[in-house]
């Protein structure tokens, strides 16, 4: 209905799906047991109830249960997995690779590596996101303990072809850790068939609580050892100590359960909602960008850059009716333009002229096209309001002026 709120920031977070709630529901007052207590049916069964939780997140990751260690959320699992590798391997190596676009929890946690004596080497990649496989392989050392490098960016969708890379560390005899956060739930995930060591995913970005996140932690072929960062109790095989939160264990792997079974579905509805989307806005509005890779990214995200016209003013121009993000979730208070899109080669101005639209289980065609229209009278307007932009349709090179 027009003049309804439309979300469109499903990157940042999903909306938990009702039959989450559901599920969580009876474990914050009729099953309130600790996972833990093994003395009382109450405890026996939540215990219960996260083995459950625990195979479905391991079944939509390829994986085995055991192999899965609940966190509080991705960030987590991804300081888990950098620290506690970096800890373990200490007398093997030192040295990790990443490249310029992950997420802040890989890149801030590797400058604090590099404050304990880790040697961090930054790829680049190319304008399209992604990182080249050559030069990947040859940054490898003989000292290289870990390469983590995410399978899908949460500012432009673009996926790495993390298969490729996951051979190219088994080939060199290195770990290979995947945020997987944007990827779990949209699109089909296999550590095995990637060769991945350690993957970090969360809850809430698959229409799950926040709050509750894990990392998948390889047993065999090879084996990895990780250094638990909180101790107290030696939970979760002795890599996370700290009573489990049941209510939303339970909610993450109905999330998943659910998932499984709307994925395929959800992601060609999705995709032709964004590329019709994306179609109409390059046919009706002048000098619009499609940013990243069009032929390797998630279905249900898109980033647009719509020139000389400031994100920051064309989001004010929605009236808080439209959510959408200029940046990912972690970066929104800073004003500084998207740290992913400058290591992609935009410029600062076209960096800070860009959207980032990402659609989930409940948005609609007629959200999306309430949508368009909104962004084709904002746009005109702020344009017609800039000297820039006169000056651009009169011809002249404004590069120089920005």
């Amino acid at each position: 209905m027009k003049g309804d709120l439309i979300y469109l920031d499903n990157n940042a977070t999903t909306p938990c799906d009702p039959k989450v709630v559901e599920a969580m529901l009876p474990y914050f007052h009729e099953i309130p047991g600790n996972a833990a207590s093994r003395t009382h049916i109450f405890g026996w069964k939540a215990e219960e109830a996260v083995k459950q939780a625990r195979a479905n997140v391991a079944k939509i990751l390829d994986a085995e249960p055991e192999e899965i260690v609940f966190t509080s959320g991705a960030t987590e699992a991804v300081n888990l997995a950098l620290k506690g590798v970096f800890e373990a391997y200490a007398s093997k190596g030192r040295h990790i690779i990443t490249c310029q676009t992950e997420h802040k929890a890989v890149l801030d946690t590797c400058e604090h590596l590099e404050k304990l004596g880790a040697e961090v080497t930054i790829l680049e990649v190319d304008k399209k996101g992604l990182i080249n496989l050559e030069e990947l392989k040859n940054a490898i050392r003989k000292d290289t303990i870990l390469v983590s490098i995410m399978w899908a960016n949460n500012e432009t969708g673009v996926i790495q072809d993390v298969e490729a890379i996951g051979e190219i560390c088994k080939e060199k005899d290195v770990f290979f850790l995947c945020d997987a956060t944007q990827a779990v739930g949209k699109i089909p995930v296999s550590v095995q068939k990637a060769n991945i060591h350690l993957a970090a995913c969360s809850a809430h970005k698959l229409y799950g609580p926040k709050g509750i996140g894990a990392l998948y932690v390889r047993r065999k072929n090879p084996r990895v050892k990780v250094i638990a960062q909180i101790d107290g109790g030696g939970h979760e095989r002795e890599m996370r100590s700290g009573t489990l939160n049941v209510p939303a264990i339970v909610g993450f792997g109905k999330a998943v359960e659910i998932a499984l079974q709307t994925m395929e579905e959800q992601g060609k509805r999705l995709k032709k909602l964004r590329d019709t989307f994306e179609k109409k806005c390059q046919e009706n509005i002048e000098e619009v960008t499609i940013n990243g890779s069009t032929a390797h990214r998630l279905p249900h995200v898109t980033n647009l850059t719509f020139k000389f016209v400031e994100s920051e003013n064309l989001m004010a121009s929605f009236n808080q009716r439209i959510a959408v993000s200029s940046g990912s979730a972690c970066t929104s208070a800073t004003l500084e333009p998207s740290y992913v899109l400058r290591a992609m080669g935009i410029s600062d101005h076209d960096a800070s002229a860009s959207l980032r639209f990402s659609l989930g289980r409940w948005t609609t065609e007629e959200q999306m096209e309430e949508t368009l229209q909104t962004i084709i009278e904002n746009v005109a307007h702020l344009r017609s309001q800039s000297p820039v932009w006169q000056m651009f349709k009169e011809g002249i090179d404004v590069e120089e002026l920005l």
